[in-house]
C-alpha cells in the first residue's frame, strides 16, 4: 500500500518488520533441528581455565560473563552451581546450570576448547598473549529418568565452601564432591544453603554425566562426555576470540565469523548457535 501510494515514510518501519518475521523465521527453522533427545532440556556448562595462571583463568570469568549475558538476552535462568576462585583473580573453574525451553540444544554448540588472543592486562610490558579455557555442556536429566548408580559405587566428600571472605565464609562443611568410582567422574556443588541441598544437585549433575556417557556406548571411556574437546592448548580449539592486532570471533568447525567482539563477549552468540546447528543436521561440521 505505501509502495502503490509512494509513501516513503513506512519504509523504516516496514525494514524492521521483515527484519523481525525474518528472525523469527529462522528461530522457528531452527528449532526444527533440535532432535536430539534431551534438547528440550536445562543446561549444566563446566569451565575449566587452561595453563597460564592469571591471565587463563580470567578468560574463564570472562567466558562465564558472556554466557550468563546469553541467558539473560535469551530469557534463560542462570545459576552458579560450583566455583572455584583463581588465585589473583579470574576462575579456577565454575559449574552453571542455564535453564529454559531448548537451552541444552542451542548450548551443546559451546561445548569445547575456546581460545582467547589479546593484550594482557596483567603483563606490565602490555605483550599479546593467548589464553585457552574448556567448556564441557551436559543437559539437565529430569528425576523420572532411570539410571543405575549403587551407593557403593559412590565416594561422598564434604568440604568447606570457598567464598569472598568475611561473613561469606561458610563456617560448616557444606559443599560436597561426589565421585563415581567405576568411572571416575566427579560432580560437585557448594552453592547451596545446606549439605543436603548441595548433595541434591552434586548428584543431578553426576546422573546427567553418567547418562550422557551411556549415551554414547561408551562408558569406558570417560573422555566421551567431552565431545570435541582435547587438549586445552594450540590446535584443539573449536573457537578463537581475537582483541588483537584486529578484532574477529571466528569459529573453526563452521568457519562463521563476526568482527564485533565485544558484542559476543556481551551474549550476542545466537550466529555461531545457528551456524553450528545449520552444519551439524548437514553433516558439514569441520
Amino acid at each position: 500500500m505505501a509502495n502503490e501510494e509512494n509513501d516513503e515514510s513506512m519504509l523504516g518501519e516496514i525494514r524492521k518488520s521483515v527484519k523481525a518475521i525474518t528472525g523469527e523465521v529462522e528461530k522457528m527453522t531452527l528449532d526444527t533441528l533440535l532432535s536430539g533427545h534431551y534438547d528440550r532440556n536445562n543446561a549444566i556448562m563446566t569451565f575449566h581455565a587452561g595453563a597460564g595462571g592469571t591471565e587463563a583463568q580470567d578468560w574463564c570469568e570472562m567466558l562465564i560473563r558472556m554466557y550468563q549475558m546469553y541467558a539473560q538476552k535469551n530469557g534463560y535462568t542462570f545459576d552458579t552451581l560450583d566455583m572455584l576462585p583463581g588465585d589473583d583473580a579470574g576462575v579456577k573453574s565454575a559449574t552453571v546450570m542455564i535453564g529454559g525451553l531448548n537451552a541444552y540444544g542451542y548450548l551443546k554448540s559451546e561445548k569445547g576448547v575456546h581460545r582467547l588472543v589479546r593484550i594482557s592486562p596483567f603483563d606490565a610490558s602490555g605483550r599479546r598473549h593467548t589464553s585457552f579455557a574448556s567448556i564441557e555442556v551436559m543437559p539437565e536429566i529430569d528425576d523420572d529418568v532411570e539410571i543405575d548408580i549403587r551407593t557403593e559405587d559412590l565416594k561422598v566428600d564434604t568440604y568447606r565452601a570457598s567464598g569472598a571472605g568475611g561473613q561469606h565464609i561458610n563456617k560448616t562443611d557444606s559443599a560436597v564432591r561426589i565421585t563415581h568410582i567405576p568411572t571416575g567422574v566427579v560432580a560437585s556443588c557448594q552453592t547451596q544453603r545446606s549439605q543436603h541441598q548441595n548433595r541434591e544437585y552434586a548428584m543431578r549433575m553426576l546422573k546427567a554425566k553418567l547418562v550422557e556417557i551411556a549415551e554414547q556406548q561408551r562408558a569406558e571411556k570417560i573422555a566421551d562426555i567431552k565431545g570435541v574437546q582435547k587438549e586445552i592448548a594450540w590446535g584443539s580449539q573449536i573457537r578463537s576470540y581475537v582483541f588483537h592486532p584486529y578484532t574477529m570471533v571466528k569459529d573453526h568447525r563452521t568457519s562463521y565469523e563476526v568482527g564485533n567482539v565485544g558484542a559476543v563477549m556481551d551474549g550476542d552468540l545466537d550466529g555461531f548457535v545457528n551456524a553450528y546447528l545449520k552444519a551439524a543436521s548437514l553433516g558439514q561440521l569441520e
